[in-house]
């Protein structure tokens, strides 16, 4: 995106005849910054997309113009420059669609310095998610994902924040907590300490937490560092912090805020300082609403909130998933390839257990299979047939047979049934694909023509 601190923008209008005036009067601002406006689509990958806006601009051009963009997986940044208040519900509007940002340009600010900064600040990030720290260890290319990954550079690299880590068992919270620890620019940052709160021994905690003195019970025989020595001027991540006793909340929670704790056994207070990272695989407000959770600590660690999607949600990255643990598991660079019939089987499998799981099934394949061909439907064990046999002759009876009855009974015809099962699929696939065309077509066995038939009548209906 940058070439000794020069960037390239696309500046683009909903309504471009109308633009033109706006356009030579924002790239000459732009152009002192060192900041090169093109009114057509900038070749490089991630270039950021100025978009002008006015009060004569509709919705449904809005939609139009940012459709293009953002199936481009650019950051878009709104320039509005009517004469009339720019209403929040409109910001509201444009941010909810996935705008970055929206400036109003009847504001007192230099255009052109607001913008250098955040074009600074998208170009490190990207830069940090192409390098081999996140592309060999958080291993997925879908919008998705990426989208996840950036936040979570970001708040790493540019803040001292606590974060919580939220999402189902397996979805890599605790590969996301060490990508925190490790991006952290703290010149004199210490050790990462691990603390999983479900294997704490109730009459145990207060010493992991805070450490105790010679004598302080029954077998202390030694002075004992807990957690949070350990962790000063480091990370502290405690994994599955949904699961900490209340008394033990109440506590985290004035460390966290004070610096401050006492060992076991001692009259001394001693400080620490350290980035709180905390996961958990529980929803936390449901746990404030039954009582379980202290309100307090919960918006105390929520200052981030990283939520990790289920591997359901991001089957795109399912191969390259594959392929990387098949790697790791034959101990090889270059493992070989899945013919089309498993690459079938593992895009249709359920996985309850998410990332996880697809490495224990990766694995089990692997040491079923030799020689130097492609990885074949024969190399999955008896046990994964028997759960994808299981899943092919239920899936008619998850509500499927439910769906048809109402229908029937409401006087559907089988014509129109048959017309929204296919539309149905359609929208499943798309949306699975992260708008794909050619894999959802592939997921459905159906022709690329069909697909891009379908999605552009829905586009035409939509606007």
């Amino acid at each position: 995106m940058t070439t000794n601190d020069t960037f390239q923008v696309w500046l683009k209008s909903p309504a471009p005849d109308s633009a033109n005036g706006h356009f030579q009067s924002i790239s000459a601002q732009l152009k002192t910054a060192r900041i090169e406006c093109c009114s057509s689509r900038v070749s490089e990958g991630q270039s950021a997309v100025l978009l002008l806006l006015d009060d004569q601009i509709t919705e449904e051009q809005e939609q139009e113009c940012l459709r293009e963009v953002l199936e481009l997986e650019r950051r878009v940044i709104a320039l509005y420059m009517g004469e009339k208040k720019l209403p929040f519900f409109r910001v509201w509007r444009l941010l909810g669609m996935g705008v970055d940002d929206v400036l109003d340009l009847r504001g007192k600010f230099r255009l052109a310095d607001a913008l250098k900064s955040r074009l600074h600040r998208w170009s490190s990030i990207e830069s940090i998610l192409e390098s081999d720290r996140v592309q060999k260890t958080l291993i997925g290319s879908c919008p998705v994902w990426r989208k996840i990954l950036r936040q979570v550079v970001e708040v790493a690299c540019f803040s001292s924040a606590p974060v919580l880590i939220l999402g189902e068992s397996g979805t890599g919270k605790e590969l996301i907590a060490r990508l925190v620890h490790d991006l952290d620019k703290r010149q004199d940052k210490q050790s990462l300490i691990l603390l999983d709160c479900t294997t704490i021994v109730p009459e145990l905690s207060g010493s992991e937490f805070f450490g105790h003195e010679k004598g302080a019970f029954t077998n202390a025989v030694a002075n004992r560092d807990g957690a949070f020595a350990l962790a000063d001027r480091g990370t502290l991540f405690l994994d599955e912090i949904g699961e900490l006793p209340l008394r033990l909340q109440a506590e985290l929670l004035r460390v966290s805020q004070d610096g401050l704790y006492k060992r076991v056994g001692s009259n001394i207070w001693k400080k620490t300082q350290f980035r709180l990272v905390c996961a958990t695989n529980r929803n936390l407000l449901q746990e404030v609403d039954k009582g379980n959770f202290r309100q307090d600590l919960y918006y105390r660690l929520g200052t981030c909130i990283v939520h990790l999607p289920p591997l359901r949600e991001r089957r795109l990255d399912i191969p390259e998933l594959a392929e990387h643990f098949l790697a790791h598991a034959l101990q090889t660079d270059t493992p070989p390839p899945f013919d089309p019939l498993m690459l079938s089987f593992l895009l249709s499998h359920p996985y309850p257990g998410n990332v996880r799981q697809l490495r224990q099934l990766i694995t089990r394949i692997a040491y079923r299979h030799t020689g130097d061909g492609p990885v074949t439907i024969g190399d999955i064990p008896e046990a994964d047939r028997e759960c994808l046999s299981i899943a092919e002759h239920t899936w008619k009876e998850n509500g499927f047979k439910e769906s048809i009855r109402q229908a029937l009974a409401n006087g559907v015809g089988l014509k129109d049934i048959k017309r929204v099962a296919a539309d149905v699929a359609m929208d499943i696939a798309i949306d699975e694909a992260a708008g794909n065309l050619q894999e959802a077509a592939r997921r459905l066995d159906v022709t690329d023509r069909l697909v891009q038939g379908y999605w552009a009548g829905k586009k035409d209906s939509d606007d």
